[in-house]
C-alpha cells in the first residue's frame, strides 16, 4: 500500500457544503485523514455523517468545497465531484452497513465483480485467487473464496466487502456502522484487522455510535453536529460522557439499569415452529411475563424474524400454540395489535412507516377505525392533528410539522414515530427489535427509558438486540437463539458478555456445540 509523508493527509475534505431545501445537511465540513490511522466519526442521527460520505464517494456532488486525494506522486489532487469510479481509482474503498453482494455468487466472484467480467476470456480466476489469498494473508482475513455468499456467516461477509476494496488497492477505507450485526468476538477481530491495516499504511474511517469501540478502535475522532464539525481531538483525550455531550449539544442521561417485578405470564410459546430455511424456528418454548424484560440476542438470520412475524401475526406456526393471556393468538396483523400486541419492527423504513405519508397520518395508522379519529367513514382531521402534535412534543419528533413527509425524516425520529404509535396504546406486549440500531447516544437513551416505562407499566417486552450492551443494560433475562434453536432465558446476573457472544455463535454455556 502506497505511503505517504509523516504530517502530510492522505484524504482531505475541505469546505464541504452541501443544502437540500432549507436543510443545510454539511456546512464547511473540513476534516483530514493521514496514512496509518484510524478515525471515528460520530454525530446525532440527522447530523450528516451519511451525507458527508456520500459526497466523498461520489454519490452526492457538493454545492461548495473539494474533495482531495494524495496522488502516488505525493501531489493532493482533486476527485471528481459525483464520480464513485474516480473514488474507486483514487483509492477510497467504502463498506456499508448493509452488505452489497451478490448472494447467488462465491465469495471471489463477488470480489472480483466489477473489476472485469467473470465471463470474459482474460479474466483468470487463478490469478485473482492467487491475489486473494496473498491479501488474506497479510490482513487476517481469512474467508472460503468457492463457497457462495448465501452460506457465509455475517462476519464472513464483511470479510468479503473488505477484501473486495482490497483488490482494488484501497488506500483509504471507510465503514458505515461495521459492528452493527456482528458479534463481540467478530467485533474484536474486526478491529484487530483494521489496526493492522492501518500498520500497513491504509487511512481508515468509520462511522459508529458504539462509545466502547470508538475509544477502544480509533485514534482520533471527528464529530459532526447539525452538519458542522464541532469536535475533532485525539482518542486519547476524550472519554464516553463528553462526547455524548458533545454530539447532542447537552449531557445525556442514560436508562439505569433496574430490575423489573414479573407478575403472571403473558405471552406463552410451546413447540412452536415456523419459517424455513434459514430463519426457520423449531420447537421453541418461551414464557414472557407481565413486567419484565426478556431480552433476545442473536447473530442477524437466525430466526429472529421469524419468531418476530408469528408474534406480529404475520407468519403462522406450523406446529406448537402460542398464548396471549391465556387465549390463542390469532394470525392476523389487525388481531393482534387488537389484543395489545405494540410493534418496534426492525427495519423501520420499510416496516415501521409508510415513506410518503405524512408524520400524522403515520401516527394513527393503526388507530384509524377507532372513533376518536373517524365517523360514519369520515376521518377526524382535527383530532387527527392534535394527536400529531401532542406526539411531536412529548416525542422530540424534530419534523417541520405534522404534514412532514416521513420518509424525509432521520432514523432516529421515524423511530420516535414507531415508539408515539406503539407505546401511547399502552400495550400488554412490546415486540422490540434492534430499537435503536444506528441511533445515536440521545435518541437511544429515550428509545431504553421509554421501553423501560412500557416494563414497569405492566408490559411484557421481548427486546431483539444484537447489541450485547444494550441486551445486558435492560434486560431481566437474556435468552439466545441459534438457528432457529432458543434457549432457556437466563437472569442476566447471571451471565457475561463473552458467554452470551459464544452463545450466539453456536457454543452453550457448557461449552458444548449447539445444534
Amino acid at each position: 500500500m502506497p505511503e505517504t509523508e509523516s504530517g502530510h493527509p492522505l484524504l482531505s475534505l475541505q469546505n464541504i457544503t452541501k443544502i437540500f431545501g432549507d436543510l443545510v445537511a454539511n456546512g464547511n465540513v473540513n476534516l483530514d485523514l493521514h496514512a496509518g490511522e484510524i478515525v471515528a466519526l460520530l454525530g446525532e442521527n440527522g447530523a450528516g455523517k451519511t451525507t458527508l460520505m456520500n459526497i466523498l464517494f461520489g454519490h452526492y456532488v457538493a454545492d461548495q468545497g473539494r474533495v482531495m486525494v494524495r496522488h502516488s506522486s505525493g501531489i493532493l489532487v482533486d476527485l471528481e465531484p459525483g464520480a464513485p469510479q474516480a473514488a474507486l481509482e483514487a483509492g477510497i474503498g467504502m463498506v456499508h452497513q448493509h452488505f452489497t453482494l451478490a448472494e447467488n455468487l462465491t465469495g471471489l466472484e463477488n470480489i472480483v465483480l466489477g473489476t472485469e467480467s467473470l465471463f470474459s476470456r482474460r479474466f483468470s480466476r487463478s490469478k485473482a485467487r492467487a491475489k486473494l489469498q496473498e491479501l488474506m494473508q497479510s490482513s487476517g482475513l481469512e474467508v472460503d473464496l468457492d463457497l457462495r455468499v448465501s452460506k457465509l456467516a455475517v462476519g464472513e461477509r464483511q470479510r468479503v466487502e473488505i477484501l473486495k476494496a482490497l483488490y482494488r488497492d484501497a488506500r483509504i477505507l471507510v465503514l458505515d456502522e461495521p459492528t452493527a450485526v456482528l458479534t463481540p468476538q467478530e467485533s474484536d477481530s474486526l478491529f484487530k484487522t483494521l489496526k493492522l491495516l492501518a500498520a500497513k499504511g491504509m487511512a481508515i474511517i468509520f462511522i459508529s455510535h458504539k462509545m466502547a469501540e470508538v475509544l477502544g478502535a480509533s485514534d482520533r475522532v471527528a464529530v459532526l453536529r447539525g452538519g458542522r464539525i464541532v469536535a475533532d481531538l485525539p482518542t486519547s483525550q476524550c472519554d464516553r460522557h463528553q462526547l455524548a455531550e458533545v454530539m447532542v449539544g447537552h449531557s445525556v442521561q442514560t436508562a439505569e439499569r433496574k430490575p423489573g417485578y414479573p407478575e403472571d405470564e403473558t405471552l406463552v410459546f410451546a413447540g412452536v415452529s415456523a419459517g424455513d430455511g434459514r430463519e426457520q424456528i423449531e420447537n421453541v418454548n418461551l414464557a414472557l411475563c407481565k413486567g419484565e424484560i426478556i431480552g433476545l440476542a442473536g447473530v442477524s438470520g437466525n430466526g429472529q424474524s421469524t419468531l418476530a412475524k408469528v408474534i406480529s401475526g404475520l407468519e403462522i406456526p406450523t406446529s406448537g400454540s402460542v398464548l396471549l393471556n391465556g387465549k390463542p393468538l390469532k394470525a392476523s396483523a389487525a388481531a393482534a395489535i387488537k389484543s395489545g400486541v405494540a410493534r418496534i419492527p426492525e427495519d423501520r423504513h420499510h416496516d415501521g412507516i409508510v415513506g410518503a405519508m405524512s408524520v400524522e397520518e403515520n401516527l394513527v395508522l393503526e388507530e384509524i377505525r377507532k372513533p376518536a379519529y373517524q365517523r360514519f367513514g369520515l376521518l377526524r382531521f382535527n383530532e387527527i392533528r392534535m394527536r400529531a402534535q401532542e406526539a411531536i412534543k412529548a416525542y422530540d419528533i424534530r419534523c417541520s410539522g405534522p404534514l412532514a413527509v416521513s420518509r424525509l425524516l432521520s432514523g432516529g425520529n421515524i423511530q420516535k414515530i414507531v415508539l408515539a404509535r406503539t407505546l401511547d396504546q399502552q400495550p400488554d406486549i412490546v415486540l422490540a427489535a434492534q430499537p435503536s440500531r444506528g441511533l445515536d447516544v440521545g435518541a437511544t437513551a429515550d428509545v431504553h427509558r421509554r421501553l423501560q416505562e412500557a416494563r414497569d407499566r405492566g408490559a411484557g417486552v421481548l427486546l431483539i438486540s444484537e447489541d450485547l450492551d444494550e441486551l445486558f443494560q435492560l434486560s431481566d433475562r437474556i435468552a439466545v437463539i441459534h438457528r432457529g434453536h432458543i434457549c432457556e432465558p437466563v437472569e442476566t446476573e447471571k451471565l457475561d458478555k463473552k458467554q452470551v457472544g459464544l452463545m450466539m455463535a453456536g457454543q452453550s454455556i457448557k461449552g458444548e456445540q449447539a445444534a
